[in-house]
């Protein structure tokens, strides 16, 4: 009877570990609370808010930008990114965290000192799949990083508007796979001609 309880203890522990204990929050695109909770402090443990931008990965939106982005994958890459995931929240149980018995604890559920220094240690280790799993985390976390407009603003990446002038053609023909009913423009928006002189190219030297 004791080793059915210890099995039964195991189970709860175990389904406690993977399942409970999340803050709660809405569901993503593609992927579950837990799987958004595990970002979040992936990507503020890979960009930390006192980085050089200044911004850490949740103010900039990660965990919002790769659920995008695993919604849009082929299922084969979408279940290697929830594997991913899943790996490294719970990656505790293999290469413990500092801390004694609270280095266990999976990775959302550490402080984000601890993540830190155990995310440098994938990114440091000897051990090639360790590397690997650490590469392919940063490079998914680091696109949705660099996708925020605020960090593209301080990075001096945001382009500068353009002004698009309207001209006879607009009034003539929709945008692509629109109907012409879509026409929006009169010749009232028309955008009068400048006159200047046309650009003319440079003769090439004998």
């Amino acid at each position: 009877m004791s080793a059915a309880w210890l099995v039964v203890a195991l189970l709860g522990g175990a389904a406690w570990r993977v399942f409970g204990g999340y803050p709660r929050r809405p569901r993503g695109k593609v992927l579950s609370r837990r799987e958004l909770a595990a970002l979040d402090a992936l990507a503020d443990a890979v960009f930390p808010g006192g980085g050089a931008l200044g911004r850490s990965g949740c103010e900039a939106d990660v965990p919002a930008y790769v659920d995008g982005l695993v919604a849009l994958s082929a299922p084969r890459q979408r279940l290697l990114l929830r594997l991913l995931f899943f790996l490294l929240e719970h990656g505790t149980l293999l290469f413990p965290a500092r801390g004694g018995l609270a280095g266990l604890r999976r990775v959302s559920a550490l402080p984000e000192a601890s993540r830190v220094a155990w995310l440098e240690g994938w990114r440091t280790s000897r051990l090639f799949a360790r590397r690997l799993v650490f590469t392919s985390l940063r490079a998914v976390l680091t696109l949705g990083y660099f996708a925020d407009p605020e960090v593209q603003r301080r990075l001096g990446l945001v382009p500068f508007e353009i002004e698009t002038p309207v001209r006879t053609a607009d009034l003539l023909y929709p945008r692509v796979g629109r109907p012409r009913a879509s026409v929006a423009f009169g010749p009232d928006a028309l955008t009068p001609s400048r006159d200047a002189a046309p650009l003319v190219a440079p003769r090439a030297r004998p």
